[in-house]
């Protein structure tokens, strides 16, 4: 961990101003980031192995999936309804404990039931961790939320990425009892989130948090507010299950589409997560200085003459346009955050757990779904279907340009 971010957690009681970023909390809350996802993308990058050895249908890898995102997604806007009341500084620290059993109990399965259970343990600490670790992000971006949940989101897709990698390198020639060694991640991870904790803490007694806002934003009857956050939920459907349909099973397109091995493959699976980390990285910065609307416009619907070409195209073209779709898609999420965040204020908590929550329960059913497609069909056909999905993203016509309302109404 950095030097600088030690320092910070040290002096817990260093005040956040208005007009200054806590980056050294901010790049604590992405390496814890990373090291979450990181150890979550372990269980999609597996499942060749676990397919092998425990003779599963492409259902069974999809309800995987399922039992993983699905427990996150129940769990994760109930903890940050709670925590929106009553925050729980220590919270982030205890939730990644239930990753750390998940992932012993992985390595020791030896039934279908028992990865089930392993991969919802995973999802808990998920769903303890993301609308936690989302709120100390906004606390400590001194007003530059896009560039704040950039930052944080980005730590998730460097994970992401280098977990499939890792599997392929290192547990894959070793076998199922490799996965144990990860569990190291999870314990570095609570150490580090404990001392994030000190300064979440320390940060609640100072600023002595009151009564929250309202839930309606930029002064909108609350019809109109749920009416706009159904919208960005939408667009989060769109976006997610096209990403979960590559990450659960663009492997398997890879091996049975072009001849690849499982390394080879793995390798291409890692490149579009990279290109969704930079996409992630990029994308809050620029909405900050654009807009959140506009930046939502490039991000989905400017993906889908790329997502339309995917299906029919050869093995260097196929890197090509994941590449360029993963840096698209992936900028539209810390936009679609904030902009949520600032039509429900003072509900942060509850948000980031319907969105980081809405987006992996959608993930799970997407991944079932795909999954009876595939055996039915074939894996090409789920990569013909998914590929429209981004035409969802003509709905931000219908959003606000809440950053012109307001220069309007303080004018």
């Amino acid at each position: 961990m950095p030097k600088a971010a030690v320092g910070a957690m040290t002096h817990p009681a260093t005040p956040m101003t208005g007009s200054a970023a806590v980056f050294p909390i901010l790049i604590s809350l992405g390496f814890c980031h990373l090291l979450n996802d990181l150890m979550q993308s372990l269980i999609p990058a597996l499942y060749p192995m676990l397919k092998q050895e425990f003779h599963l249908d492409f259902t069974q890898v999809g309800l995987i999936t399922l039992a993983f995102q699905l427990t996150a997604s129940l769990l994760q806007p109930t903890v940050g309804t709670y925590t929106d009341r009553k925050p729980q500084p220590y919270s982030l620290a205890l939730g990644m404990g239930a990753t750390l059993l998940g992932l012993i109990l992985l390595s020791l399965a030896s039934s279908y039931a028992a990865i089930l259970l392993a991969a919802g343990l995973v999802g808990t600490g998920s769903a303890v961790f993301h609308p936690e670790a989302s709120r100390v992000a906004r606390m400590a971006s001194g007003g530059r939320y896009g560039v704040a949940q950039s930052l944080f989101q980005v730590g998730g897709n460097l994970g992401g990425a280098i977990g499939p990698l890792l599997a392929a390198f290192i547990i894959l020639p070793r076998g199922q009892g490799a996965i144990a060694w990860f569990s190291l991640a999870a314990l570095l991870a609570m150490v580090v989130l404990a001392r994030v904790g000190m300064w979440y803490a320390a940060h609640l007694r100072a600023n002595r948090p009151g009564v929250h806002a309202s839930a309606s934003g930029a002064g909108m009857p609350q019809a109109r507010v749920i009416f706009f956050v159904f919208l960005l939920m939408l667009l989060v459907f769109s976006k997610n299950v096209y990403t979960v349909s590559l990450t659960s099973y663009f492997t398997f397109y890879l091996i049975g589409r072009f001849g690849l091995s499982v390394r080879d493959a793995q390798v291409q699976l890692f490149v579009f997560m990279a290109a969704i980390a930079v996409g992630t990285l990029i994308g809050g910065p620029i909405s900050d200085r654009i807009g959140r609307r506009p930046m939502i416009w490039i991000s989905i619907l400017g993906a889908l003459p790329f997502t339309l070409m995917l299906p029919y195209a050869s093995l260097f073209w196929t890197g090509v346009l994941t590449i360029i779709i993963g840096l698209l898609m992936a900028s539209a999420f810390p936009a679609i955050l904030v902009y949520a965040h600032e039509l429900m204020p003072g509900r942060v908590g509850l948000v980031s757990g319907m969105f980081f929550g809405f987006a992996f329960g959608l993930g799970g059913l997407g991944a079932a779904a795909m999954g009876r497609i595939a055996d039915a069909h074939g894996i090409a056909v789920v990569y013909a279907l998914c590929s429209y999905l981004p035409a969802i993203g003509l709905l931000v016509w219908f959003l606000p340009n809440l950053e012109r309302g307001r220069a309007r109404h303080s004018a």
